[in-house]
C-alpha cells in the first residue's frame, strides 16, 4: 500500500504560523531544515488526508489541513498503531514513535476538533528522520518492506 505527500509546512518558529512549501530537507537525526522542532524523537509531524477530511466532517466545519501544525500531510497510508515502522517518503525514511496528540492551537480552527483527534491516532504521528535527503509535494509514501500494508 503506498500514498502520497499532499502538502508539507515549516514552521519556522515555535508557536509560529505554519508556511506551506512544495519541498523540504530533511536531515537525519535532526528534522526538518528551518524548521523551530530540531532533535529529539519528534523531528517531523505527520498527519491523514483522510482523517482530516473526516474530522472536518464530523464537527461540522471546513478549516485547512494547515490547521493541524502538522509537517507533512500524507493521502494513502494508514498511520494508526504504526509505532516503530519505517515510512518512506520520497527518497527519505522516517521512524515512526508515537501518535501525536492535540493542542489547545487546534481549537482555533473548529470548535471539539481538539476532542475529535484525542483517540485512535487521529492527531497524527511523529517521527525522527532516518535519512538526509529531499522530499516535495507529489512524492510517494510507503511502508519500507511492506510493513503497515
Amino acid at each position: 500500500m503506498s500514498g502520497r505527500v499532499e502538502a508539507i509546512w515549516l514552521k519556522r518558529v515555535r508557536r509560529g504560523p505554519m508556511d506551506r512549501v512544495e519541498r523540504a530537507e530533511l536531515v537525519a537525526g535532526r528534522g526538518m531544515a528551518g524548521n523551530a522542532d530540531q532533535g529529539g524523537k519528534r523531528q517531523v509531524t505527520l498527519m491523514e488526508r483522510e482523517v482530516w477530511d473526516q474530522l472536518m466532517q464530523e464537527v461540522g466545519a471546513e478549516a485547512d489541513p494547515s490547521a493541524r501544525r502538522a509537517n507533512i500531510l500524507v493521502t494513502g497510508v494508514v498511520l494508526r498503531e504504526t509505532r516503530g515502522k519505517l515510512l518512506r517518503i520520497g527518497p527519505c525514511r522516517v521512524r515512526i514513535w508515537g501518535e501525536t496528540r492535540p493542542c489547545e492551537r487546534v481549537e482555533a480552527a473548529a470548535t471539539g476538533l481538539r476532542e475529535a483527534m484525542k483517540s485512535a491516532w487521529r492527531g497524527g504521528a511523529f517521527a525522527e528522520v532516518m535519512d538526509s535527503g529531499t522530499i516535495a509535494v507529489g512524492d510517494e509514501v510507503a511502508w519500507e518492506s511492506g510493513i503497515g500494508d
